[in-house]
Parts: C-alpha cells; structure tokens; sequence
C-alpha cells in the first residue's frame, strides 16, 4: 500500500510540473499604448503588404517538420514621418486567418521597430504561414519594411534565415 501511495505521489509531483506553457505569440505586445485614432487622409498614400514566414519547415522529407520561432520586424524606415499600420492579419498555410494582432490603428514613429513573435511551440500557421500587413505613409515616405527572421537551435546546431515582404497593394 505504500508503494502505492508513493508511486501515485510521484506521479502528481510530474504532473504538476507539465503545466501547459502560455503561447506568447497569442499575447503580444500591448498595442493599445500605439493606438491612434485617425480621420481619413487623403494625404497619406496606402499600402499592403505581404509577408512570408515559417513556424514549420521540412526536414527529412515532407514527413518530419522542424518547429521554428518567427520574429516578425514591423519597421519605419523613416527617419523623418511617423506611419500608421491598420491590420496585421496572421494567416496559415491554408490562407485561413488565425488572428488579427491590433483591431484600431496604431503609429510607429520615424525609425521605430514594433514586433511580432510566433513561438516554437505554436505550429499552428504551418510551413507556409504569412502575414498581410495595411499601412498608410505620408506621400513621398519610404515605405514600411516587414521582415521575418526565424531560428532554431537543437544541441549545438542552429538554424535561422529570414524573409522580407511584398508590396501587394
């Protein structure tokens, strides 16, 4: 009976030890202290953009994924205007929308860099997961630069490259 008692300890220590980690990149960064409420300008020239990242890639062969972290860099490159981003849409391999990151929009100003972290564990965008990003720029700013860089590091190997988006729009 004390073995039991013992064993059935030990496995409510371990169990309590695996509680379920809080995926980050479902809590980012609290935009509200961005947000900014905006007529429309027709001064201001707009934009959307398309960004590729990967929380997946293949290893191996098309059966065995490898989980990566995404940072992705919403950067004004600006030194002069502030911007102003309305969506940043996260979509997953199949184009199916996995959440919006701000619903009001939000300001950058001239040379700031906001960010995005999709986290190892959180697979959910697949290996071709994507970002669509809408902006607004003073006329004659440079545009907005998002970029994704992902990374990796298993024992003394790592992995990381990135990717830069599109104008779509």
């Amino acid at each position: 009976m004390k073995k039991i008692i013992l064993l059935l300890s030990v496995v409510i220590v371990l169990a309590s030890c695996l509680q379920e980690k809080e995926i980050s990149s479902i809590h980012p960064e609290n935009w509200s202290k961005r947000k900014i409420t905006m007529k429309v300008q027709d001064s201001l020239e707009h934009g959307k953009s398309y960004l590729s990242i990967y929380s997946q890639i293949y290893s191996s062969s098309e059966h065995k994924t490898h989980n990566l972290t995404a940072m992705v860099s919403l950067r004004n490159t600006s030194d002069v205007d502030t911007i102003y981003l309305s969506k940043a849409e996260y979509f997953d391999t199949h184009g199916v929308s996995l959440r919006n990151y701000f619903s009001h929009p939000i300001y950058l100003a001239p040379l700031e860099t906001a960010e995005i972290i999709i986290d190892e564990m959180d697979v959910e965008g697949g290996t071709g997961s994507n970002f669509i990003f809408e902006w607004q720029a003073p006329k004659d700013c440079p545009e907005p630069l998002f970029e994704g860089i992902m990374n990796s590091t298993v024992g003394q190997q790592g992995l990381s490259f990135t990717t830069q988006s599109r104008r779509i729009k």
